[in-house]
């Protein structure tokens, strides 16, 4: 994508016109049909050349926002961070061969986690880190039990 092209044009309508193209309503229920699949690869699904995946959790974000599930829009992005970072799932143990990519997607989590969630995503973070889940857990989705342990919907 050194072209480009990803930032030229009306972006959000470029997403929005991919995803209705595939028979999806949303850029959601497109996400909730891969579950645990990277952004990146959502955005090459879309347009490997002028889509980026960014864009993809920009849009994931803001539909979020709309419907009030930011909660689950952070628990989405972590499975699917999780996936590209630590593919095997949970280590059995953390050292220095696992370290960096275990640190690489807890630190990209939060950091993708808007403000108002930051500070519960880490929390969740240092409790995964105290408290290890079973050595290959990884979730398959925003609804993970264990995820949804570490991160409750919020009353609306």
């Amino acid at each position: 994508m050194s072209n480009g092209r990803a930032w030229q044009g009306n972006v959000k309508m470029r997403l929005y016109v991919r995803v209705r193209e595939r028979g999806y309503d949303s850029l959601t229920a497109f996400a909730d049909a891969r579950p645990a699949v990277p952004l990146y690869l959502l955005a090459e699904e879309l347009g490997k050349d002028d889509i980026a995946g960014i864009q993809v959790l920009s849009g994931l974000l803001a539909e979020a926002e709309r419907r009030k599930q930011v909660t689950r829009f952070v628990r989405d992005v972590f499975t699917r961070l999780w996936s590209e970072s630590v593919p095997d799932g949970w280590p059995v143990v953390i050292d220095d061969a696992n370290r960096g990519e275990v640190a690489m997607a807890l630190g990209t989590w939060v950091a993708y986690t808007p403000e108002t969630h930051k500070e519960r995503a880490d929390k969740a973070g240092d409790a995964l880190l105290a408290t290890p889940p079973p050595p290959g857990w990884r979730p398959l989705g925003p609804d993970d039990e264990l995820l949804r342990t570490l991160l409750p919907d919020e009353e609306v």
